[in-house]
């Protein structure tokens, strides 16, 4: 038996034979001279070619509709915005006339550069969305050269589908019925193809590099999208004791929600928060199901990652709307946008920067626009007065960057009430803690910040100089250094010491293995991924405070990430004997 490991986007474990589905890639393209004379009729095959797949995506769109699946609608909206795009006609249209070859070779030379350039962008979120560029592609080449149809949609048998990568399109019009599990070597928990598996239901692990090497169709395979493993081929028993796993997975997943509606309180009284992170709007009323106590992360900048995306602060304004409703009254901390440098906006196509993950990003970007910075405060003021709403601004490093940021927000404020729009007037304002120097300064920044929320992810990146998505040093990310543990917990200890609470929100919050640790370090609310919340709850309900101050102060003292880790491992296994840590 062979074991393949990648990243658990969509958790579940599936069981079942593979099907591989080779991504279908465009046919061999035809490469001619056209006469000048021809030069338009070309450009109008392509015209028509465009034309029929945007129908195709509007019937999809009424289908959404129909099924009232929002998430569906705006991807497929977003793809359909792509496919009228008249700069991308007119990009077209200029290769067309620059090199007089034919229209199929010109379209596939325009939209492969483009994704090039999206696949080779520092963010990774970018990168993924270059799918959507080869979805729309794949659509129209197929109207230029007819192919046959997706084999995805002809599935007329439970598989577990194993891919390089699964256009959005793919995944909208598959035969989901009989899909149990995806298996892709591409591919990240942002990506719209690990949304939409989110959002069905199915297990799936990505990253995986090798699977479509190594896996072949008709492979018996196990999915654990908890550990993001694929087994290969287990034996008989292995495979009984998988179908025991499974049965135990959903048995404990059921007994773990009846928690729900409990508070996240230890045996000896202490409470903490739980809440949820997430990125599309559409996700705000699914994170109730697992006891969330609010949103403590609003990514807001994917409304401004897509180029054809409307990012004016009356959309601003809906989207932020529509998840502080969903909310019900519970709080919504919203993110302002963290873009810039590596992230590429659709009035700066073509920015890069040497080393944007220290570059203009962020909090930096937005003070120096601060005409769309202001927009977007706008936006949320406004939308505050719907619910409960918290604004938190990122990648802060001193307290000039906040009191600048602080005096946008009330430049903000009075726009709004010069228009005499309603706005949220006492909207609590925080920042997020991603650097050593915020770490550092956390007691001069608690005199202006009404709360901190800890960003592990890249507070772990800073501190110990390792870029975590560089394959090569990304192992030496370690959450449990000892600069990291004493920076996070000067930054607790620095803002209850000013009266205000501190937050986690990255990936370290949603960890069980973690949780007890994060509470005896004196964290206030813990904010991961909503399907994550009732693990996590578990842990707190089942210790005490004083054991997991013990445990703090203990792994405080330690001299190296691998020997922290062996401290709370061991304490994990003496104190939660059921409980299974991740490799």
């Amino acid at each position: 038996m062979k074991k393949l490991t990648g990243n658990s986007v969509s958790t579940g474990i599936a069981i079942g034979s593979a099907f591989l589905h080779m991504q279908r890639d465009l046919p061999d393209i035809p490469r001619s001279k056209v006469s000048e004379s021809r030069i338009e009729s070309e450009f109008m095959r392509y015209i028509n070619a465009a034309k029929e797949a945007a129908d195709e995506i509007r019937n999809l769109i009424e289908k959404a509709k129909h099924e009232k699946n929002k998430e569906q609608e705006d991807i497929l909206f977003a793809h359909l915005m792509m496919l009228e795009d008249d700069d991308f006609h007119d990009q077209i249209r200029a290769s067309l006339t620059e090199t007089s070859e034919n229209i199929e070779w010109v379209f596939f030379d325009v939209s492969r550069d483009l994704m090039q350039k999206m696949h080779s962008s520092a963010d990774q979120l970018l990168r993924e969305r270059a799918a959507d560029i080869k979805d729309i592609s794949v659509r129209i080449m197929n109207k230029l050269l007819p192919d046959s149809e997706p084999a995805l949609a002809a599935l007329d048998h439970d598989v577990i589908v194993v891919a390089d990568d699964i256009l959005p399109s793919e995944m909208l019009t598959m035969n989901r019925t009989h899909v149990k599990g995806i298996a892709m070597d591409t591919g990240g928990a942002t990506s719209h193809t690990a949304i939409l598996a989110r959002s069905f239901n199915i297990p799936a692990v990505m990253g995986l590099s090798i699977a479509t090497n190594e896996i072949h169709s008709g492979d018996t395979l196990v999915l654990d999208a908890l550990a993001g493993e694929v087994h290969i081929n287990p034996g008989a028993k292995e495979l009984e004791r998988w179908e025991l796993i499974k049965t135990g997975h959903i048995k404990k997943t059921s007994e773990l929600l009846k928690n729900r509606d409990l508070p996240a309180e230890t045996k000896d009284g202490h409470r903490v928060l739980l809440k949820a992170n997430i990125e599309l709007p559409e996700e705000a009323g699914e994170v109730s199901q697992y006891g969330a106590e609010g949103i403590g992360l609003y990514r807001s900048e994917f409304l401004f990652l897509n180029p054809h995306e409307d990012d004016g602060e009356e959309n601003q304004y809906q989207s932020y709307s529509r998840v502080i409703k969903a909310m019900n009254g519970l709080p919504v901390t919203i993110r302002t946008i963290d873009l810039g440098g590596d992230k590429i906006l659709p009035d700066s196509s073509g920015a890069s920067e040497k080393n944007p993950l220290l570059g203009w990003r962020a909090i930096r970007f937005s003070l120096a626009r601060p005409d769309f910075f202001k927009a977007q405060l706008r936006a949320i003021l406004r939308a505050g007065v719907h619910g409960n709403v918290k604004i938190m601004f990122p990648m802060i490093s001193g307290i000039e960057e906040l009191g600048e940021a602080l005096n946008l927000l009330e430049e903000a404020k009075s726009e709004c009430r010069n228009n005499k729009q309603p706005i949220a007037d006492d909207i609590e304002t925080g920042i997020m803690i991603e650097v050593p120097s915020a770490a550092m300064t956390a007691g001069i920044l608690a005199e202006k910040a009404g709360f901190f929320s800890i960003g592990t992810n890249d507070l772990v990146q800073y501190t110990l100089a390792v870029d975590r998505g560089n394959e090569k040093v990304s192992y030496l990310a370690q959450p449990l250094h000892p600069a990291v543990l004493r920076l996070i917990k000067n930054t607790i200890d620095a803002a209850h010491g000013k009266g205000i609470r501190t937050a986690m929100c990255g990936e370290m919050a949603g960890d069980p293995n973690m949780t007890a640790l994060l509470l005896g370090l004196g964290l206030d609310e813990f904010s991961m991924t909503a399907s994550a919340i009732p693990q996590v709850k578990q842990i707190i309900m089942e210790t005490n405070i004083s054991l997991c101050r013990e445990l703090a102060a203990e792994i405080l003292k330690g001299t190296s990430s691998s020997a922290n880790k062996d401290t709370l491992m061991a304490w994990m296994a003496a104190h939660f004997p059921s409980h299974k840590a991740a490799e």
